[in-house]
């Protein structure tokens, strides 16, 4: 299908808040469903950026240092550090091999950093299987369409955020504006004072 639809960013949150808020199963099936969709996917991360972050990715993970992979995987993908901390302290780990796909990194490797960064999903045999096999059917397309959601999630965030305060503002600013009015012309003597017949010579 032709990828003609930019997400807008209600639906962009929409989108996010829905697969956020699903059951393993019911994210597998939203991610599936995306690939048949007519929505404009964010565009690849550029090769060899993406292969410079899957590098220090993969030695962050192998370190466990969460904070390192948070930063450098929010910096690639060009995410905020609310939404990037989000997806990759997941307890399901979905968000996480969406991130992985749209970096297009091996497969094998992101096994390894399913095993290494975060001991909840590491030391489960069945989360590492479940997420493997995801990411191996998971389209790199779908990936990026949940990559274009996040950053237009985070645009819908802001706009609420900042919407009723302009709105206030600019509706103060109406109503507090003065009338535009016509300046009245002066005659030129306007401003000379008569004098009394008391004064002077003519009584």
């Amino acid at each position: 299908m032709t990828s003609t639809l930019s997400l807008q960013p209600k639906d962009a949150a929409e989108i996010n808040d829905m697969f956020f808020a699903a059951s393993a199963s019911e994210r597998a099936l939203i991610l599936h469903n995306l690939a048949d969709t007519p929505l404009r996917a964010s565009p690849r991360i550029p090769a060899a950026r993406a292969a410079r972050a899957i590098e220090t990715l993969e030695m962050a993970a192998f370190a466990a240092d969460l904070e390192n992979f948070t930063l450098e995987l929010g910096e690639t993908l060009i995410l905020p550090a609310r939404v990037t901390a989000q997806l990759v302290n997941d307890p399901g780990g979905e968000p996480l091999a969406c991130a992985a796909r749209a970096l297009n990194m091996p497969s094998a490797m992101f096994q390894r950093v399913l095993l290494f960064l975060n001991p909840a999903i590491g030391t489960s045999v069945n989360t590492v299987y479940r997420l493997s096999r995801l990411y191996d059917r998971l389209s790199e397309r779908s990936a990026l369409i949940m990559l274009a959601a996040w950053r237009g999630s985070t645009m819908a965030m802001t706009r609420a955020k900042y919407r009723p305060g302009l709105y206030d503002d600019e509706r103060h600013r109406v109503r507090s504006a003065p009338g535009q009015t016509r300046p009245v012309a002066t005659p030129p003597d306007a401003g000379v004072v008569p004098r009394s017949g008391s004064q002077g010579s003519g009584r």
